[in-house]
């Protein structure tokens, strides 16, 4: 298991790009890492992942706008967010899985608003 930092949120207008960083405590090169958000009165849902292959996974909203990457040499996994929109405002969390199974791991948010 491994402690998760998020960074990098804040308030921006529609078009606007954010990037996120999640800084692990710990190797992640093995972890299925994902990006998760939750915005008020809504269940947290997945936005994307990236397992330790590299492959990707988006949800359809935000597929062709956001881009989640990882850095293993830094512990570090990113969401690039691109032409934000309004309904993209939300506590974003990172989520570390370990292919050994057992609890995930997750960050403390970090807010991301778009609003004009």
């Amino acid at each position: 298991q491994v402690q998760l930092v998020e960074s990098g949120g804040g308030l921006v207008q529609p078009g606007g790009s954010l990037r996120l960083s999640c800084a692990a405590s710990g190797s992640i090169s093995s972890y299925s890492m994902a990006w998760y958000r939750q915005a008020p009165g809504k269940q947290r849902e997945l936005v994307a992942r990236v397992l330790g292959g590299s492959s990707t996974n988006y949800a359809d909203s935000v597929k062709g706008r956001f881009t989640i990457s990882r850095d293993n040499a830094k512990n570090t996994v990113y969401l690039q967010m691109n032409t934000l929109k309004p309904e993209d405002t939300a506590v974003y969390y990172c989520n570390a899985a370990s292919p050994f199974g057992g609890l995930s791991s997750w960050g403390q948010g970090t807010q991301v608003t778009v609003s004009s």
